[in-house]
């Protein structure tokens, strides 16, 4: 049986955040959208996640929550928790909460790096239930057609101590993001920063070199983020190789020696 579209919010948005679709993402997410199916993104820091989530919230009409997760986020600051207001006791809704009260999407960001009764949280709304049951209220709440959860982490990082249970993974349906090919990242960057697409196209080769050396001297590449940052450093008149050292080697390291590498392959690859 076909399930039709959720028309609540309907309207798709003048001007959504701009994003540069790399294969058949959109269509995903609209599918699961309308299919009302959980999503889980997968990928590494600063390749275009975050802003993928809210080009389809704002293409599809729908409010957005948006939650960073951290090591010391419960389940409570999802769902919610009692406040002293004027000195009674008021029960204030969580960001989850919120998002299942009034539909759209939440976002849970980074969402291994929460602690583990967060997951569990998430179980009833990932099922054919569709619910959250808010046990402190006695409340059950029945999601809205329009409500949709999203959540994403970099597998990069991914340990025994961090990682998705498969009870968990199965829940979702999931798309693999990466940086985008070289020509589409040198275009994205240029658009977002204003400069030149030869001097981006020269920042992206060193993008490239810097992702060469993830998991030896370095823990992560230069993200797509990162050289949106550089460019646009640049694009103000900054000289650029300040702004790369600012923008490409700082963030990704503390060690001195391995600065000194980073920078001598700047001078290799761009002269």
């Amino acid at each position: 049986m076909d399930i039709a579209a959720p028309t609540r919010h309907g309207m798709e948005s003048a001007d959504p955040p701009f994003y540069q679709p790399q294969g058949n993402e959109c269509e995903v997410f609209e599918t699961a959208f309308r299919r009302r199916l959980p999503l889980l993104l997968k990928g590494p820091t600063g390749c275009g996640k975050t802003r993928f989530v809210g080009h389809m919230a704002a293409k599809l009409g729908l409010p957005i929550e948006t939650v960073s997760c951290h090591d010391d986020l419960t389940a409570s600051d999802l769902t919610g928790r009692f406040l002293i207001k004027n000195d009674e006791t008021v029960w204030s809704d969580g960001p989850l909460t919120r998002a299942v009260r009034r539909g759209g999407v939440c976002y849970l960001d980074e969402v291994v790096e929460a602690r583990k009764d967060v997951t569990v949280v998430l179980h009833p709304l990932t099922d054919d239930r569709r619910i959250l049951p808010l046990e402190r209220t006695g409340e059950t709440l029945h999601a809205p057609e329009d409500f949709m959860l999203v959540i994403s982490y970099n597998p990069g990082y991914q340990s025994i101590l961090k990682s998705l249970k498969p009870s968990t993974r199965q829940r979702f349906l999931a798309i693999e993001f990466d940086y985008p090919p070289p020509e589409a990242e040198a275009a994205i960057v240029s658009r977002e920063s204003g400069l030149g697409l030869d001097m981006c196209r020269a920042l992206q080769r060193l993008a490239m070199r810097f992702r060469s050396l993830k998991g030896q001297d370095l823990e992560e590449g230069a993200s797509t983020r990162l050289l949106v940052a550089c460019a646009s450093l640049i694009a103000e008149g900054m000289k650029r190789d300040e702004a790369i050292r600012a923008a490409l080697i700082e963030p990704l390291t503390d060690d001195p020696e391995v600065k000194r590498g980073l920078i001598d392959l700047v001078a290799v690859t761009l002269g």
